[in-house]
């Protein structure tokens, strides 16, 4: 059997019941990060036909979903899918732009790899996206954890910078401790808490307790 013969016997056995699924089903060609099978819930959200996500080719995730999530998440799920090793399965959120509602709505998705042909070539993969509501306020906590490990992806090396003892402080300064309080918690003087605030503001070119706030939250410190 070809390639393409496996291919089109796979989608045929997947959407066979796709649109029974509370789930959106996509199915990617991994050769050419092409889509090759869209359930109807996920075309009547694109506004789009099968037709049109295919003539797309590899600008599909960067036309209907967050530029940023696409470069990191998709991109590499591609590339695990020719690594051995790995885990099966890759879940991740992602932001996309549907016809549903202004702007983005949030994601949950799931990847793994579907088909490989008689020479262990990867030919498929599938994902299957679950809708957060904006109403649902688990949705606010999912877009504030990703807010905040990005802050944590563009300051992670203004973070390292800081020693052990700064990062206490920096933890006592987000919660809104004075200089006093920070000795009489960490047991130095007022004088060497003063220094060490001034260092982690400085190190971290944070101006505002809200700017120190942000750092901690990010990095685990409250």
């Amino acid at each position: 059997m070809t390639d393409e013969e496996l291919i089109t016997k796979k989608i045929a056995e997947i959407a066979a019941a796709a649109d029974q699924y509370p789930t959106v089903v996509i199915i990617h060609h991994v050769p050419t990060q092409t889509v090759r099978y869209l359930s109807e819930w996920g075309l009547r959200l694109l506004g789009a036909t099968l037709e049109e996500l295919q003539a797309l080719g590899p600008a599909f995730s960067p036309t209907y979903f967050n530029p940023v999530e696409s470069d990191e998440y998709m991109a590499r799920v591609f590339q695990l899918m020719y690594e051995s090793g790995v885990p099966d399965v890759h879940t991740f959120y992602q932001q996309v732009r549907t016809t549903e509602r202004e702007g983005w709505s949030w994601y949950l998705t799931s990847m793994r790899r579907l088909l490989a042909n008689d020479r262990g070539e990867p030919l498929l993969v599938i994902g299957l996206a679950i809708p957060l509501h904006p109403d649902n306020h688990f949705a606010a906590k999912v877009k504030r954890l990703i807010d905040e490990n990005g802050f944590m992806r563009r300051h992670a090396r203004l973070f390292a910078t800081l020693s052990a003892r700064e990062r206490e402080v920096l933890r006592q300064l987000a919660v809104g401790k004075s200089a006093g309080e920070i000795a009489e918690e960490l047991f130095i003087s007022t004088e060497t808490a003063n220094t060490h605030r001034r260092n982690v503001r400085r190190k971290l070119a944070a101006t505002t307790t809200f700017e120190l706030a942000e750092y901690a939250r990010a990095f685990d410190l409250i």
